[in-house]
This record gives structure tokens, sequence and C-alpha cells, in this order.
């Protein structure tokens, strides 16, 4: 058995494992075990929306037929909750234009304030109460990442905050309500938050680890083909 709290130490580097079964003794439910796996939140969103016959069920119970983008959700079933006839009154026609009002209600539900300044006014998300929250995000290093395929204030060249409203209210989180949660788009700056040297943020040792190509999780790789020897397919596939 692994050691639960075992980490992979490389050069000025220190790597906590995932929970892996292999830190269980045999017999053991995993409710009975010391530690068991940290929850996540991921919520993901589609802009201007997607096919709903890819989605969404035809018929309702949980009996119901998987979608093309659901089956490959198929084996963890009893797990699977699919909602749909949802109504978000801050992203009513009204109060703002088509743009702003969908990003900004997504997880605040509230109506963001017209201003093309700074006088933001909308409400904390739900991912940030989330991240607030004992066992979810208190639990670990980065409480959220903000991720995105799409920056800046337009999308394919066309304007998509207008109406009067700022920009700022395309972000779906924001921690409070006046304060949005710029998202990333830069896939370098995200595995640089979550895998570089936050003992070493000079510019400089930055950038010549880019160019080698290389991480702190490149000091630990011999380590962790020694560890993947004892272990089980599915906690290797972990690792």
């Amino acid at each position: 058995m692994i050691p639960r709290r075992t980490i992979l130490r490389g050069v000025g580097a220190a790597v906590a494992l995932p929970f892996l079964d292999g830190m269980v003794p045999a017999a053991t439910a995993l409710a009975q075990t010391a530690a068991v796996p940290t929850k996540r939140l991921g919520v993901i969103t589609f802009p201007n929306g997607a096919p709903e016959e890819y989605w969404t069920p035809k018929t309702a119970g949980s009996g119901f037929d998987w979608t093309p983008s659901l089956k490959a959700l198929a084996p963890v079933r009893e797990h699977v909750l699919v909602m749909t006839g949802l109504d978000s009154v801050g992203a009513e026609p009204g109060s703002g234009t088509t743009h702003s009002q969908a990003a900004s209600a997504l997880l605040t539900g509230a109506r963001p304030k017209r201003t093309t300044g700074a006088a933001l006014e909308l409400g904390i998300s739900m991912d940030q109460v989330a991240a607030m929250t004992e066992g979810l995000g208190r639990e670990t290093q980065l409480p959220s990442l903000e991720l995105s395929l799409e920056g800046g204030d337009t999308v394919y060249g066309v304007a998509t905050c207008d109406g009067g409203f700022s920009c700022a209210y395309l972000n779906n989180s924001w921690a409070n309500e006046t304060t949005p949660m710029p998202r990333e788009t830069n896939p370098r700056i995200v595995f640089e938050r979550l895998f570089g040297d936050v003992q070493n943020t000079s510019v400089e040792a930055r950038r010549a680890r880019m160019k080698q190509q290389q991480s702190i999780l490149d000091a630990i790789l011999d380590k962790v083909e020694r560890l993947e020897v004892g272990l089980a397919s599915y906690d290797r596939r972990k690792l």
C-alpha cells in the first residue's frame, strides 16, 4: 500500500499525489478511509448554444436514451442528472443586450447595471461561492480557474460588448458584485500557474524554462516511472 501523504520530490519541487486506489488497504470501504477524493466543480458553457438533439434526452426518468454528446457518461449513469427547461430571470430581455445579459447572468442569476465604465454592478457567481466553500475550493492551492477559448471584446472580429454595457460583463465568473474574474485563454499561462516554479517568479527563469519546454514535472519523471510499476492500470492512468 502507498502512504496517502506520499509526494514526489524533484529539484526544488514537491508534487502531492492524487488519491489512488493503491493507497487504500484491501477490503476497506472508501468512506472509511482517512482521505477521500477531493470534490470538484466544473462549469462549461457554450455561448451560442448547441444542437439540442445532441445533448437533451428525448425522454425523462432514469432510463433515458443517451444522446451522442452524453454517451461518454454511460459508465457512470447512476451519477448523472440531466436537467432541462431551466430559466434565468437575469438573462431575460429588457435590461441589457443579448451578449452582456447572457454571459453575466449565467452563474450569477443577476441583471447587469448599464455602464461602460468602472461602476460595475452584478453579483457573486455560484462558482466563486464554491471556491470559498469548505471541502471544495478552500482545499486546493488555486481555489478556481477561469478558462476560455476566446477572450477580449470581440468574437471572430465582431464586437460582443454592446448596448452601452461594459465588456467586463462578458465574464461569467464574479468574485463579488463589482469584481469580475477575467478568463484566461493562453494554455501556457494556465500551465505555469498549475505547475510552474512558484518559488522563482523571475521573467528570465520562466523564459528559460519555456525555451526548454520543461516544468517542475520534468524533475520527477523518473520517480513517476518507478512508482507506476507497483500500481494497477486505473491508478497508472490517473497518475
